[in-house]
């Protein structure tokens, strides 16, 4: 009989959280230094350069990957002859554990879970609570997963029911696409095949805890039809020239897991969810000698890279840009952007738009101003603000055309691609949208040189901020044409690969 105490569990989860917030697993730093080596794409590989340099910084400088430091998911398989000494649940023992983590002075985590989903949506204030899934199981152990998964991932989780006759691999390569590259690319897919549709995506979010082993199995071959999808699919799914970041490129995905389950002779439910550049994932196992103590990657695991950016760098400066300047931009440009510059998503949009149309002033003026969809982290120490990534550009995009039209804004910043709405905004307003680097969030934290609330203080992380920037780098993706490079980046790419150009493998 083992006694695991409730101090040693919650030690454990908070451990694990911090842990996992500053550094990536050792297989997927080495699957994406292999993708940073193989691609040819310019733009997609400084993209992966620039989570690979982050993901350095963040193991030196133990702080997150991401600004969005995730919805928390654990996995216990607890053995039968497990006795618990504790007063609290396993579940409130978890989510005390989350609760000490996000809490962690020395290394604040960014909390992003708000209760009455549907009404209020109330900041929880400490990330709580987790999702918990257990199993019992023959043993004298708790075996635990904890995992961080970012929103922009989670959002592009897919389900569906197939006919028992569809294919699989069908459905699969006509959903990427859709996903765009919200999710920030090049990460895992996780696919679970079978049982319920619950079960399914219980299924898909489990294979994502599996190692980046895609490379050993093509050398060994596959022994079942979970193993042959695993192989077709991590083929096909990059020839579909996605790439990093939705630019365009060879990578799209370093690994696809499959995992099934027996299922009714009239389903096959599906289920698919990815994993983004700031992988997030633990294991370890309680046997009642007490905390999990957890080995950390050394600094050699992660390779020497640095930015080749290329001859179309153009500095810009915030405080003096144009529309006319703006025009000059092509899709792909690299800008490095010096000055100030508004922060603004979700909910300071929506209060902003509701303003315009109750015809109130707002707190401060877009007018000839961009903004960046950003939520930051709270900052520890001399840091003026802590990993400061991009948010998902698509939801902002139903607010686009009244911001552009009311408020004289110049400039957006954002993650991934926009949609057909928001590009004919940029399009009629003679805009422009720029792309940072999802899963490079302390890097460009580095680039911040002041920070200060201007606008919307009760909304916490979601207020509107002004930095002052030195030097942050970015991606062209909608010029004031309205040409957007995650269309035409993509399509150049698979071209290429279709045309046996370039080789993906």
């Amino acid at each position: 009989m083992t006694v695991i105490r409730q101090d040693d569990l919650i030690e454990s989860i908070a451990g694990a959280l911090q842990f996992i917030s500053y550094y990536h697993p050792v297989d997927f730093i080495q699957a994406m230094d292999k993708a940073y080596k193989r691609e040819q794409n310019p733009a997609a590989k400084d993209a992966i350069a620039q989570i690979l340099i982050n993901s350095r910084m963040c193991a030196e400088g133990h702080r997150p990957i991401c600004q969005d430091t995730g919805i928390v998911t654990i996995f216990l398989k607890v053995g039968m002859n497990v006795q618990w000494d504790a007063s609290m649940s396993v579940t409130d023992m978890c989510n005390e554990g989350i609760r000490r983590a996000y809490l962690d002075p020395g290394n604040v985590l960014r909390a992003s879970m708000l209760a009455d989903p549907d009404g209020a949506r109330i900041n929880t204030k400490d990330n709580t609570p987790g999702v918990v899934h257990y199993e019992i199981v023959p043993g004298d152990t708790v075996e635990i997963h904890v995992a961080a998964k970012g929103g922009g991932s989670e959002a592009k989780s897919k389900f569906a029911m197939l006919n028992p006759s569809d294919s699989v691999v069908e459905w699969v390569l006509n959903r990427v696409p859709e996903m765009g590259a919200g999710w920030c690319p090049p990460g895992m897919l996780g696919i679970g095949i079978g049982g319920t549709a619950e079960k399914a995506m219980l299924l898909a979010k489990e294979a994502l805890l599996e190692p980046v082993d895609i490379q050993d199995l093509q050398e060994r071959g596959a022994t079942n039809r979970a193993e042959e999808l695993r192989l077709e699919l991590h083929e096909k799914v990059n020839k579909l020239g996605i790439g990093a970041q939705g630019l365009g490129g060879l990578t799209t995905v370093m690994d696809v897991k499959v995992k099934d389950f027996p299922s009714h002779a009239a389903n096959k439910a599906i289920a698919m969810i990815p994993n983004c550049a700031a992988t997030r994932h633990t294991h370890f196992t309680l046997d009642g000698s007490g905390a999990a103590k957890l080995t950390p990657p050394k600094l050699e695991d992660w390779p020497e890279v640095t930015r080749e950016t290329g001859g179309n760098v153009k500095r810009v400066n915030l405080n003096s840009v144009t529309r006319e300047d703006v025009k000059d931009w092509k899709p792909g440009d690299t800008l490095l952007l010096s000055g100030k510059m508004l922060t603004g998503r979700d909910a300071a949009h929506k209060k902003m738009v509701d303003m315009i149309e109750n015809g109130e002033e707002l707190p401060v003026s877009m007018q000839g101003r961009f903004i960046y969809y950003v939520g930051p982290v709270d900052p520890i120490g001399k840091e003026v603000v802590g990993p400061a990534g991009p948010t998902t550009a698509t939801r902002m995009d139903k607010f686009t055309r009244t911001m552009l039209d009311k408020t004289g804004l110049l400039g957006m910043i954002g993650k991934a691609e926009r949609g057909p709405v928001a590009i004919e905004a940029i399009r009629e307003f003679e805009s422009v949208y720029l792309m940072a680097v999802g899963g490079a969030a302390y890097l460009v934290a580095q680039a911040i040189k002041s920070s200060s609330v201007v606008g919307f203080p009760e909304l916490g992380m979601e207020a509107i901020y002004e930095f002052d920037l030195d030097d942050m780098p970015v991606t062209v993706a909608v010029d004031y044409l309205g040409e957007s490079i995650h269309k035409t980046g993509p399509q150049i790419w698979k071209e290429k690969i279709e045309e046996q150009v370039i080789k993906v493998n």
